[in-house]
């Protein structure tokens, strides 16, 4: 599988990624073992997780891989940290104070029984906390081992723009600086190319695309109802599902079934490959439901998609139309 830098940086990654959202909870920790192992033997290197996926159980399983099926050293390991509330909400203290921050990363490695992650992905905003507090927890982080590279979750524009002036406006701006920002994105989700995606190009961001699949709408499989193994199935995932279940996802879901159709290839990779190479895009997410799914989104690796056909999906999904 092909590498990526990530933005400006000395990070590589592979151009696919693995997520583990469902681990510990939807998927097993066998399947997710089988998950890992057909992933690292195609070249993958990336793989994200996330403090509250499965409340920390999806890390502990990814741990236990770690120390068994593959090699620690074989994987880029990104930790995301906890989504930051809604200010005031509950009227809780700030998730995203330096205290809150090491801490949500202390508990992370200790879940998945390592020393250091290669990429600590933190909440991207706090208006409770003050931008140069944030990121002298990466500071700490990096300078105690703890974290080689950091990166954003989800901010907007301007929000990534002020971090990563504070970054360079800082002591040591090669250490505290970003060097990521994950975010969703598809065809079905095209609203980070207003602001957040040319933000991120100019300040040298890499891009890590999550639900590049639009949440598996693009796949087709929900073009006839909802199969009964699917994840708009579960109780744990409907309402995520649902969200990209649109007339207008329908159309753009009818343009990719013809693309794939004329090109002798599943939705899946076509949906994917789209993704894959936009422009800043360092790697494209992916979870499956088993080895078998994931295979199948490992076969983007050698599509290319014709001009023509990326200009159609180009047009049919531009959110402006």
């Amino acid at each position: 599988m092909q590498r990526r830098p990530v933005g400006s940086s000395g990070l590589e990654v592979s151009r696919i990624g693995l997520g583990t959202m469902t681990w510990g909870e939807d998927t097993s920790p066998d399947e997710a073992g089988a998950q890992l192992r057909a992933f690292v033997d195609a070249g993958g290197t990336f793989v994200e997780t996330a403090d509250d996926y499965g409340g920390g159980a999806a890390q502990q399983v990814l741990g236990g891989l770690l120390r068994g099926t593959v090699a620690r050293d074989d994987v880029v390991l990104a930790g995301r940290g906890t989504a930051i509330d809604a200010p005031g909400r509950g009227g809780g203290p700030a998730r995203a104070s330096r205290a809150a921050l090491l801490r949500s990363l202390d508990g992370t490695l200790r879940r998945l029984g390592v020393d250091h992650l290669d990429l600590w992905q933190f909440p991207g905003w706090d208006p409770r906390v003050p931008v140069d507090e944030m990121l002298s927890a990466v500071q700490v982080a990096v300078y105690s081992g703890r974290v080689r590279y950091a990166g954003l979750v989800a901010p907007q524009g301007w929000q990534l723009a002020t971090v990563a002036a504070g970054a360079g406006a800082g002591p040591d701006p090669a250490v505290a600086r970003p060097v990521s920002t994950q975010v969703e994105y598809s065809l079905l989700a095209r609203e980070p190319e207003a602001e957040l995606l040319p933000a991120a190009r100019y300040h040298g961001l890499g891009i890590l695309a999550w639900a590049p699949l639009g949440r598996g709408v693009l796949t087709g499989k929900y073009t006839d109802g909802t199969p009964a193994d699917s994840r708009a199935a579960s109780a744990l995932l409907a309402s995520y599902v649902e969200a990209r279940r649109t007339e207008h996802s329908a159309r753009i879901v009818q343009s990719v079934l013809t693309a794939a159709d004329g090109l002798g290839t599943s939705p899946l990779v076509v949906a994917l490959t789209w993704v894959r190479d936009r422009p800043g895009v360092a790697t494209a997410v992916v979870g499956a439901r088993d080895a078998a799914q994931l295979r199948a989104s490992l076969a983007a690796e050698d599509v290319t998609l014709p001009a023509e056909i990326r200009t159609a999906l180009d047009d049919v999904s531009d959110p402006v139309r």
